[in-house]
């Protein structure tokens, strides 16, 4: 239930949105009448200077203005092109998260507060930030480890960060509840569930800790890989608020002068890159989404260290054997098994046909067999894949659509190092080695394994399923002769739970009224 307090932000929202003219960024051959009537009283609103500014990074400027939390959203956002639209994908993706430093004095408190030790106790040396987001800001440190100094990184929790984002997830949702009910077309994209993961993904990215055991859990996957790491996390000096890793030194991916002046070699670069996603995705079902220019470094031995592990994406066996499925699908032409995968993992309702589907998938296919491998985009095959399933109302699959952006992004960088490169051909040795191992006789092997393992879970399990049944058929027998009640709590609570939420609506509209009155009579 939203509160007055959620509509009221909304006005903010809006006021600040249509100042900046970020509204003629929407694409408006799609909305409603009265969402076009609008968006052009919105554009009345706007400021002169944002008239005349470039178009196309409107929406982050505005999004900018509104503050941290509405930085991580539309940074979220910018991964979510199904939601969005790929132009809006693309103005967000602009957002800089880069914000201004707090005070040291409260990075020292939220670390205290959160190891219950001083900062003097902890660290030889505790120095001023050198980058603050909108989640965190990083300070460089040092330890005494054996008698011997060693530089950490220690990145420390904004303070009230946790608050302000609960304060403004709530008219979110408000937000997406209204797109459910206005702009029925955009429910098959789940605008509510959307705003869920938002939540959630905000929630993991604000305990330090998780970040840290992500980067435990890549640096554990990846041991044994070559020309890829994370730093290695100081679980001593981790908590909630605090997350201490070993420093970086090293030459950032988008400085392409400084790692020719290292003597880097780019294109095994941008080799190591791709394979090395891939490897995350397909071998582990566990990848770093995040995964810029600017989370990327270089080492002195020439392995590539990815930093910010606050996003991180997931994949089940399912949705990795779709992927390589698709992938090797397209590589052989064989679109009906593409058609057919959509189908079998149940992603494309079964009401539709599938010989049309793999008609409308042949045509992305068929023009890339004419091209050379180079200039070929991998993550361009995947975003019309994703387009061509809209047609045939597949619903939005957040891992999936996650997977995508993130590979978008490491393609656009492999290219900044070689323009180019061929990723089919880099991409060939893990994605062959996966489908051999996984598509072939092993996967039999792999699935009978499992489904012995299922159905011993499932025997050792049958007591339990059948005293639940007796119990739910002997609940059902007597609401059946009985008739449905509610005791007199249960009533209670819902009769204060509606009478609290038309008060609740009738404070909104008040408000919104003097919000408009107000904003009326500041223009006069």
């Amino acid at each position: 239930m939203s509160t007055p307090g959620a509509y009221f932000r909304l006005v903010r929202i809006g006021w600040v949105l249509a100042r900046e003219d970020a509204f003629s960024a929407v694409p408006s051959e799609h909305l409603p009448p009265l969402a076009r009537f609008v968006q052009r009283l919105a554009g009345l609103l706007a400021r002169r200077r944002a008239r005349l500014e470039a178009r196309s990074g409107r929406l982050a400027r505005a999004v900018e203005r509104l503050g941290p939390s509405y930085v991580k959203v539309g940074q979220f956002l910018a991964t979510r092109p199904d939601v969005v639209g790929a132009e809006l994908a693309a103005d967000l993706s602009l957002l800089q998260d880069r914000m201004a430093t707090f005070p040291e004095s409260d990075a020292r408190a939220a670390i205290e507060g959160s190891l219950g030790r001083s900062v003097d106790a902890l660290f030889a040396e505790f120095s001023e930030p050198m980058a603050a987001a909108s989640i965190a800001q990083v300070h460089p440190a040092v330890v005494l480890r054996d008698g011997k100094r060693e530089k950490v990184a220690v990145k420390v929790i904004r303070p009230g960060v946790r608050q302000r984002f609960a304060a403004d997830i709530e008219a979110m949702y408000l937000v997406s509840r209204m797109q459910e009910r206005f702009l029925p077309y955009t429910r098959r994209l789940r605008p509510v569930e959307v705003t869920k993961t938002l939540e959630q993904t905000t929630k993991v990215e604000m305990d330090l800790r998780l970040e840290a055991a992500a980067l435990s859990e890549l640096g554990e996957n990846t041991k044994e890989d070559s020309g890829f790491r994370v730093p290695k996390v100081d679980w001593e000096r981790t908590g909630r608020d605090v997350v201490t890793m070993e420093w970086i030194d090293g030459v950032k991916m988008s400085d392409i002068e400084g790692l020719k002046r290292a003597g880097h070699d780019l294109n095994r670069l941008a080799e190591t890159l791709i394979q090395s996603f891939l490897r995350h995705t397909l071998r582990d079902g566990f990848f770093h989404a995040d995964m810029h220019q600017g989370n990327l470094f270089v080492d002195d031995a020439g392995h590539i260290v990815a930093v910010d592990m606050g996003i991180v994406g997931r994949l089940g066996k399912k949705e990795r054997r779709f992927l390589a499925e698709i992938l090797y699908g397209f590589i052989m032409r064989d679109y009906q098994r593409v058609a057919d995968v959509h189908f079998e993992a149940g992603y494309v309702p079964s009401h539709h046909d599938a010989a049309s589907f793999a008609q409308a998938i042949r045509a992305i296919g068929e023009p890339i067999h004419g091209q050379p491998a180079e200039t070929i985009s991998m993550a361009k095959l995947l975003t019309l894949l994703f387009e061509v399933t809209e047609l045939f109302d597949m619903q939005t699959r957040p891992e999936l659509v996650m997977l995508q952006k993130t590979m978008v992004v490491v393609e656009g960088v492999a290219r900044t190092l070689n323009p180019r490169f061929n990723m089919w051909k880099a991409s060939e040795p893990v994605v062959g080695k996966w489908i051999r191992d996984n598509l072939g006789p092993k996967r039999i092997v792999a699935d009978l394994r499992d489904g012995l393992h299922a159905a011993l879970r499932v025997a050792e399990a049958v007591p339990e399923i059948a005293a639940r049944t007796e119990r739910f058929s002997s609940e059902l027998m007597a609401m059946s002769e009985n008739g449905l009640r509610f005791d007199a709590e249960t009533a209670q609570a819902i009769g204060k739970a509606e009478a609290r939420h038309t008060r609740s609506g009738r404070v909104a509209l008040w408000i919104i009224a003097a919000t408009l009155i107000y904003i009326a009579w500041q223009l006069g």
